[in-house]
């Protein structure tokens, strides 16, 4: 007979209370222990900030559920079960967004730079512990570099175009400080690691995510130069070769039409273009993504944090009133047999009516004590705890 877990308590709350939004009853404010704040939720789920950390992003699990996560700032975290101490591992410097281990080795993601330090449980590391693996195109705009292991092993980053309409992709014809825009993979194959095209064509890719079939998904920002309403926020499956269209193509309304503010021949025709798996409002600003386990038996796919960009009504521009900023939030996702995606809230109340946000959800991820942990990198920054509560 099939037992139900924490974890699974936990996701049938939020399922529950999502099939009937519109219910006033399947939904609760609660206060946010460690906070002054209070968030909505589904009933029975319960949020606790527990640990304080300086402009956090990313978090990564290693094989023995050590938690990684990476900063704005210049610092690397680690936390242990149960996560509620976290040590500054490592000084790195240069915006390390993302921190994984693969093996008996962690893998930093710079703006400029991989890095690789061997590390054997240590609870720190110095700067000199790490080695450049591989240049990365740096530069100024979407600065921030994610970090993932394949199934098969390999190491995969994502990382931006400059600005909105730069003339930047990862292929042939362009000078390797260009070469953004997508997801690549590192090619450890010859006597020196090199960056692979993967899946091209994302303007700002951050959060990414494996499903149960091996297959990898990519949350995408849109560009601010259309306004306020288009085009819209996306979810994609980034598979091998895939084009996703920017910056040539902008997905409305059910198709892919094309933006005139870069004038270079696009590398596809729209016809090889995939359409987005799930949509978001234009200038939400998801970032990370987290699948759940195969085996949970219920209708939630995956989990997105929402960053919630500064735009505002009408033009999209950041000078207007601030209370018309979207809200950052964190959605589920369910994807059906035709690989189409829903969006439907999970935790709102970061953002008051005036528009003033006390967190902003950057990194998420499941561990295995059964618990959605996210972090904020705004506000009050730090690791949170999301968990359900079996006696309600």
């Amino acid at each position: 007979m099939r037992t139900t877990s924490y974890f699974g308590l936990l996701i049938l709350a939020l399922v529950s209370a999502d099939a009937s939004l519109a219910q006033a009853d399947g939904w609760q404010t609660i206060n946010v222990v460690g906070t002054d704040h209070r968030l909505k939720v589904p009933k029975g789920v319960q949020v606790e900030k527990v640990a304080d950390l300086d402009a956090p992003r990313m978090i990564s699990l290693g094989p023995d559920g050590v938690m990684f996560v990476g900063s704005r700032g210049d610092s690397i975290y680690r936390l242990a079960p149960p996560y509620d101490q976290a040590t500054p591992l490592a000084e790195i410097g240069d915006y390390p967004n993302s921190v994984i281990q693969r093996g008996g080795q962690l893998y930093v993601a710079t703006t400029h730079a991989l890095m690789r330090a061997d590390y054997r449980g240590a609870e720190t590391l110095s700067s000199d512990d790490f080695e450049v693996v591989a240049e990365l195109p740096g530069g100024d705009g979407h600065n921030s570099r994610t970090l993932t292991v394949g199934p098969d092993g390999r190491i995969y980053l994502s990382l931006g175009i400059l600005d909105n309409c730069t003339d930047q992709f990862i292929g042939e014809g362009y000078a390797f400080a260009d070469r953004r825009g997508g997801i690549m993979v590192l090619d450890e194959n010859g006597d020196s690691p090199q960056w692979q095209p993967y899946a091209t064509g994302l303007r700002n890719p951050v959060g990414l995510a494996w499903d149960h079939e091996g297959v990898l998904f990519a949350t995408n920002n849109g560009p601010d130069h259309w306004g306020y309403e288009q085009p819209p926020e996306v979810l994609v499956r980034a598979e091998e070769g895939s084009f996703h269209g920017m910056p040539w193509y902008q997905w409305v309304a059910g198709e892919y039409r094309r933006d005139d503010c870069v004038n270079s021949e696009p590398p596809h025709p729209t016809d090889a273009i995939p359409a987005p798996v799930a949509i978001l409002p234009a200038r939400s600003a998801p970032l990370g993504l987290a699948f759940l386990p195969e085996d949970s038996g219920l209708a939630l796919d995956a989990i997105v944090a929402i960053h919630g960009s500064s735009a505002t009504q009408p033009d999209g521009r950041v000078t207007g009133d601030p209370a018309t900023r979207r809200e950052p939030r964190i959605v589920g996702v369910t994807i059906d047999e035709h690989g189409q995606g829903k969006i439907s809230d999970l935790l709102s109340g970061f953002q008051n009516e005036q528009g003033e946000r006390w967190a902003r959800p950057v990194g998420i991820v499941l561990a295995p004590d059964g618990a959605l942990y996210f972090t904020s990198d705004r506000g009050e920054s730090g690791l949170y705890r999301v968990t359900f509560d079996r006696q309600h």
